[in-house]
Parts: C-alpha cells; sequence; structure tokens
C-alpha cells in the first residue's frame, strides 16, 4: 500500500508547482476570511488532507495511463498489434492515441519496406549469380575443350573461340548494364539535360539499326509527323540507350512484319511511338516486363539473347525525363510502346 502511495505521490510530482500554489491561494484566503485561529486551523489542515487526496488520485490515475503506453509501446516494438484499432487509450488521451495509431502505420509500413527490400536484394543477387555463371561456365567449358586437343582441329576451333568470344561479349553487356542500373537505382546516374534536333537524332539511331532488322527481313520505319526543326528536351546520352533498347527490342521478338518508330508533335510534348508486329505480350506480364531480369518467355529470351536488364534501365531513363512508359500489347499483333518528352 504504502509503495502504491509512494508511486502515485511520484507520478503526480508533475503537477507539485501547481498543487502548492493552489492550497497557498487557499490558506491565504481562509486566514483573510476567518477571524478564529482555531477554525482557521482546522480549515487548513482538512484542505491539506483534502489536497493530498486529491493529488494522489490524479497520480494514480497518471500512473495508470503512463503504463497503458508503456505496455502499448512495448508491444509495437513486439510485433504484437496486426491492427492499430488494437491500440486503445482513454477518452482524454485521444490525441496521443492518435499520434501512436500513426507510429505504428508508419513502423509497420517502414517493416514491410525493409523485407520487400530485403526479397528484392535476394532475388537480384540470385539473378545476377545466375546470369554471370551461365556465360563463364560457357566460355570455360570451350577454352577448357580447345585446351584438351580442340585447338589443333581445324574443324571446330575457329568455330569455339566464336562461341567463346560471343559469350564474352554477352557477359560483357551484362556487366555493363549492372553498373548503369546500379548507378541509376543509387543516383549516382549524372543527366545531362539540353536541347537537342530529334529528326537527324534519331534518323541516326535507325540507320544504325538497319542492319538488324534486314537480317531477319523486317521493315524498320520511320515516321517524323512533326516540325523537322522539332527540338526536345533531355539527356541525348541516355535517350539514345532507351532508343536502341526499345527498337532492338521490337525488331528481336518480331518474326515477321515491321517494326516503326513515330515521333508526333504536341503542344508542350514530342510523343515517341515504338510499334512492332510481332509475338506481343501476355497482359498479365505487361506490368512486369520492367522489373530487372524478368522474361515473360525464358526460353525464347535466352534464344534472342538479351541481359534481362534492358527494359528496367529504359523505365529508369524515360522516369528521369519526369515521364511514363506507357504499353499496350495483344498476343500475335504486336506491342507499341510510347512516352513523352518535354518541348
Amino acid at each position: 500500500m504504502w509503495n502504491e502511495l509512494k508511486s502515485n505521490f511520484t507520478s503526480a510530482l508533475v503537477f507539485f508547482r501547481e498543487f502548492i500554489l493552489f492550497n497557498f491561494l487557499l490558506i491565504i484566503i481562509i486566514l483573510i476570511l476567518v477571524d478564529t485561529p482555531s477554525l482557521s486551523i482546522s480549515l487548513i489542515l482538512i484542505l491539506l488532507f483534502i489536497s493530498l487526496i486529491t493529488l494522489n488520485l490524479i497520480g494514480a490515475r497518471r500512473r495508470k495511463e503512463l503504463n497503458k503506453i508503456k505496455d502499448i509501446i512495448t508491444n509495437i516494438s513486439k510485433n504484437i498489434y496486426a491492427d492499430p484499432d488494437e491500440i486503445i487509450l482513454s477518452r482524454n488521451l485521444s490525441g496521443l492515441e492518435d499520434a501512436i495509431k500513426g507510429m505504428f502505420e508508419k513502423a509497420k509500413s517502414d517493416i514491410e519496406y525493409l523485407k520487400r527490400l530485403e526479397r528484392i536484394r535476394t532475388e537480384f543477387l540470385a539473378n545476377v549469380s545466375h546470369e554471370l555463371r551461365t556465360p563463364i561456365f560457357t566460355i570455360q567449358g570451350y577454352l577448357e575443350t580447345l585446351l584438351n586437343g580442340a585447338i589443333n582441329d581445324k574443324n571446330v576451333n575457329l568455330n569455339f573461340l566464336e562461341k567463346a568470344n560471343h559469350h564474352t561479349i554477352n557477359l560483357s553487356n551484362l556487366l555493363n548494364d549492372l553498373i548503369d542500373i546500379s548507378m541509376i537505382e543509387s543516383g549516382e546516374m549524372r543527366m545531362s539535360y539540353r536541347y537537342f534536333d530529334v529528326h537527324p537524332y534519331m534518323s541516326q539511331i535507325i540507320q544504325e539499326l538497319k542492319p538488324m532488322a534486314a537480317e531477319k527481313s523486317i521493315e524498320l520505319l520511320y515516321s517524323f509527323q512533326a516540325d523537322e526543326k522539332l527540338q526536345l528536351f533531355g539527356d541525348k546520352n541516355k535517350l539514345r540507350q532507351a532508343f536502341i533498347n526499345l527498337i532492338q527490342n521490337a525488331i528481336k521478338y518480331t518474326e515477321h512484319g515491321k517494326v516503326e518508330v513515330i515521333i508526333e508533335e504536341e503542344k508542350k510534348h514530342g510523343l515517341i511511338l515504338i510499334k512492332d508486329t510481332g509475338i506481343g505480350i501476355p497482359e498479365q506480364d505487361i506490368n512486369r516486363i520492367f522489373e530487372r531480369f524478368y522474361r515473360v518467355d525464358k526460353a525464347r529470351s535466352k534464344a534472342v539473347g538479351g541481359t534481362g536488364l534492358g527494359l528496367a534501365i529504359v523505365k529508369h531513363i524515360i522516369e528521369a525525363h519526369g515521364s511514363k512508359i506507357d504499353v499496350k500489347s495483344k498476343i500475335n499483333e504486336g506491342s507499341e510502346f510510347s512516352f513523352r518528352l518535354k518541348k
């Protein structure tokens, strides 16, 4: 009992200054209004007794509320609560209750975000190790075969060297893409924005990629539906990387027909469209094609080549220009990628 009283008075010490002031004022009033000394002393003692009881009750209530708050914070740290509505305080602490609920929701969101980051990191490392292991083991296999005697076999030595060289190129492309996406996602990629003449810029890219389309007997068309002096605002080098990736993908996944690059002029933007008559993308995969290492058809993706990072890099580059890349696609009819750049 005494320990409880001591705890109550300790909890009420925060009001001790107000308690002294209030009682001091009442004692002065009693001394002024009551002439009889014995009566004054009796009233003062009664006042002090009532004040001590009141102070004890206030301390008990405050201690109860503080313990409740401590229990709630402990439960939050132990992830006991599943829902913020499980956090309940007294009515006079409704403001604090709302603040704790907000803290709980943020902590829960932060934990989920960290778990998601850890999952993405684990998946990323697994994908990277797999993507690196494949060309390294293949190159190793060809070189070991050559060292074991095939180097002297004119029927296979040149073929094996060409295949090993092809895989070293793939490995180099993968490492370059890994460096690019690491710099982008860490915020270390520096952009050099300036206005540039889009027509000659795009014409050059199209000319560079026409041989790739010709190898598959696919038409690579370029339609410039704007003022020839149209200038767009962006990083030419980074945009070139995005354009080449999108056009190469369109060629890779188109077996017959055409790939068309269209530039249209709008009031405040230039609209860039890249269309193909390829195999298309299933609707359920459209939202995932920009994920790192995500492949709609893994077997086909390996056949046509690529690092699995290209579209992820494209998405980051376009978003760095304050734009968004949109995708429309129908199976066996083709796909359309589009985005806007500021004029």
